[in-house]
Order: C-alpha cells, then sequence, then structure tokens
C-alpha cells in the first residue's frame, strides 16, 4: 500500500539516491540544490510516497508571492504508471490549499515537459503552466 507523508529527515539519502537514479545528471544537480533550499525554508511543501517501507517518490514545491508551485516530481523508475504521482500531486495540492495560496501552478522546464499530460489529467490547463521558473527563489537563491 502506498501513501504520502511528510518528509522527515531520515528520508534525505534515500530521496537524493531516488533524485540521482531517476532525473539526468543535470536536472538532478539543478533539483538538489533547488530541494536544500526548499528543506530550509519549508520542509512542509516536500512529500513523499512510501510503498513497502520504501521510498518510491518525491514531490517538491514551494510557496513564492502567495503562489503555490509544484517544482519538481520524481518517482522511482520500478514504480511509475502506478499513480504515485497522482498521489503526490494530490497531497502537495492539499498543502496548498492549507496555506490559502491564491493560486496553485506547475513550474515547467524542459526536465519536466513530458510530466504536463500528467498535470492535465489532473485538471490543470495551460494558463496553470509556468514556463520563467528560474525566477522562483528555491531555484535562484
Amino acid at each position: 500500500m502506498t501513501f504520502v507523508r511528510p518528509f522527515q529527515l531520515s528520508d534525505y539519502a534515500s530521496l537524493t539516491n531516488l533524485l540521482a537514479n531517476v532525473l539526468s545528471e543535470v536536472c538532478y544537480e539543478e533539483t538538489i540544490t533547488a530541494f536544500a533550499r526548499q528543506l530550509s525554508l519549508d520542509s512542509d511543501l516536500v512529500l513523499v510516497a512510501v510503498d513497502n517501507q520504501q521510498t518510491v517518490g518525491v514531490i517538491i514545491g514551494t510557496i513564492h508571492n502567495n503562489e503555490g508551485y509544484y517544482y519538481r516530481i520524481a518517482v522511482d523508475r520500478a514504480h511509475q504508471r502506478k499513480g504515485i504521482g497522482k498521489l503526490l500531486i494530490q497531497g502537495l495540492k492539499q498543502r496548498f490549499e492549507q496555506r490559502s495560496v491564491s493560486r496553485v501552478l506547475i513550474s515547467v522546464d524542459m526536465h519536466n515537459e513530458p510530466l504536463l499530460p500528467l498535470y492535465e489529467s489532473l485538471g490543470y490547463k495551460s494558463r496553470d503552466f509556468m514556463r520563467s521558473v528560474e525566477q522562483l527563489r528555491i531555484v535562484n537563491g
């Protein structure tokens, strides 16, 4: 049974390994920096998916100017196409709603462009895609 929960410090090693295994080298370098910044700002916007006591997915979100952003999502290759990405997105959306953000956006770059159909399947439209990721403080510091 897969469930989503908030990030815990004990997840750090397994999540960095997951990110290294799933993301390209360039994407990993960009993501690990943003991940560290987000942990220092607000670790409650980093959620992990666990299946049989194994970390199988992560979503990193952030809030910038009262807007919630899905920054990066990664699911272990052996667990992809099993609904884990949707669980992570829905879990983070609940966090954004609890924080009363003005709107929720998907930060889009060359690394997550292939995931746009996943977000569209959850009701997001092209107006919800923000392509200037570099303006987020977790990206540019």
